[in-house]
């Protein structure tokens, strides 16, 4: 009897590779020991959320999908090596376009898509399905017989003319180059005026990005913003108040806390990665937020805060500092803050002034702003550096003539700049009054210095730093 229900080595090929071409979990499972032979496949709930998205992609069900989770969670295995290795399984004409930040990465997991798909396992169950083209099979760009190809290239580097019916990004920033906003602004403006366009079928292909949050500003943020994706996101731990429904699924984590993958990233280990990554640097790698709960360089609990002003015989000094930008309606924002210094040592922000003012527009509102403060508010104003800056700070010094003005040459960092405010912000020296502006004006503090804006932030900085370095003798420089 048990010999009759032995099936022969054929029947059992034929039942493997059909229970792998339909399900892209039992696939990862079956291929793992291929390219991870020294490591033990620990199954997770996470990797099969991706892995149903990842199968809606494919099925035309999801056009465009952006998956944030953690790094070191089978994030560029499942996602860039993988899905299209399983999807060649059934469908070998499909034409791939992968990028990262870097070409090394890019190359890397091209190379495991390879070896994968010449492995013996994989040839013994789909090897009649397609072969990979002699004439091109190389690390950065292989073809098979039956047109489809995967290329892997970086951010920037794509040539004219390519494209592909995936589209898809594993990791377009570095975790420094996220800090830098020219960095930044150098991986968005490819997405957008490169990859966008290089789908094949602009009806019926689609578009991937994979990566972790480093800034409130990266590409996922950016399309976020944009609209059009499904998100999927997963979180080291779960946070009730922002659990990741999505068209097909929900987390299925139930109290704060919860782990995403206890097998991987037990309580040790994150405790030590908030360690070492610091408040910023877990909120967004491990947790997918850039915005820490309490803020990062500002612990925005420790705000004090004020119903009216005080009386004027209780101001020891004060000071309305501008950041200046010049764009209408877009861009960056100028920002003037005022700040009193009162006699029992505390800082008082007493007004916020803010706009996205063309040049023109931006000296009439800060003449304004002047008149409106008096002769007793002294003007600082931030000159940024080079020729451009110093006409700009003059221009401004002129048109505010009569009243006490000065131009502040700015060095350094932001973040080092802001040091002196946030010590003030943690020791509850900083009152801030409820206006209509205020709530603005804390959110920014929150994500300061990886937020879209900074310019209120700077200004108050700014204000500070005078407030605190000039003499007890009431001389404001």
């Amino acid at each position: 009897m048990a010999a009759a229900l032995q099936l022969d080595a054929a029947t059992l090929d034929a039942i493997e590779a059909s229970l792998c071409s339909e399900s892209l979990r039992d696939f990862i499972e079956f291929a793992w020991p291929i390219l991870e032979p020294a490591t033990v496949y620990k199954a997770n709930w996470h990797i099969d959320a991706i892995c149903e998205h990842l199968q809606a992609v494919s099925a035309g069900e999801i056009r465009n999908l952006l998956i944030n989770m953690p790094p070191r969670c089978m994030k560029s295995l499942s996602v860039n090596v993988m899905w299209p290795s399983w999807e060649w399984t059934w469908q070998p004409s499909s034409r791939w376009l992968t990028s990262s930040y870097s070409q090394t990465l890019s190359t890397r997991d091209a190379t495991k898509m390879r070896r994968l798909i010449m492995s013996p396992w994989y040839q013994s169950l789909w090897g009649d399905k397609f072969a990979l083209a002699g004439d091109q099979n190389a690390k950065m760009r292989f073809e098979n017989d039956k047109a489809g190809h995967r290329i892997a290239t970086s951010v920037g580097a794509l040539a004219t003319g390519e494209g592909g019916d995936r589209v898809l990004v594993d990791d377009p920033h570095s975790a420094q180059g996220a800090k830098s906003d020219a960095d930044r602004t150098t991986a968005l403006e490819w997405w957008d005026e490169t990859m966008s366009t290089r789908l094949n079928d602009p009806q019926t292909g689609a578009k991937v990005i994979v990566m972790q949050r480093l800034h409130e500003r990266d590409l996922s943020g950016h399309v976020l913003e944009q609209g059009g994706y499904e998100h999927l996101m997963l979180p080291a731990e779960f946070d009730p108040t922002r659990r990741c429904v999505t068209c097909i699924w929900q987390d299925p984590r139930k109290e704060a806390g919860e782990l995403l993958w206890p097998d991987r990233l037990d309580k040790d280990v994150l405790k030590d990665y908030e360690k070492r990554l610091g408040a910023y640097g877990y909120a967004g790698q491990m947790q997918q937020t850039p915005i820490p709960k309490s803020g990062g360089l500002f612990d925005v609990s420790r705000f004090q805060y004020a119903d009216k002003m005080p009386p004027a015989s209780e101001i020891k000094k004060s000071i309305r500092y501008w950041d200046k930008a010049g764009t209408e309606g877009g861009g960056a924002y100028t920002a003037g803050v005022l700040i009193h210094l009162l006699k029992t040592g505390q800082f008082l922000i007493a007004d916020v002034v803010r706009g996205q003012w063309s040049a023109h527009n931006r000296e009439r509102h800060i003449k304004s702003t002047a008149e409106r403060d008096g002769t007793g508010v002294a003007i600082w104003i931030e000159q940024e550096g080079g020729s451009g800056g110093k006409e700009s700070a003059q221009a401004t010094i002129k048109n505010l003539a009569g009243f006490k003005i000065k131009a502040d040459r700015v060095t350094g960092a932001k973040e080092v700049r802001a040091e002196p405010y946030s010590d003030q912000v943690e020791g509850e020296n900083v009152i801030i009054l409820r206006r209509n502006w205020t709530t603005e004006f804390v959110d920014e503090h929150k994500v300061f210095p990886v937020g879209k804006y900074k310019d209120q932030v700077d200004a108050a900085a700014g204000a500070m730093a005078k407030l605190i370095t000039t003499s007890d003798s009431g001389a404001l420089w």
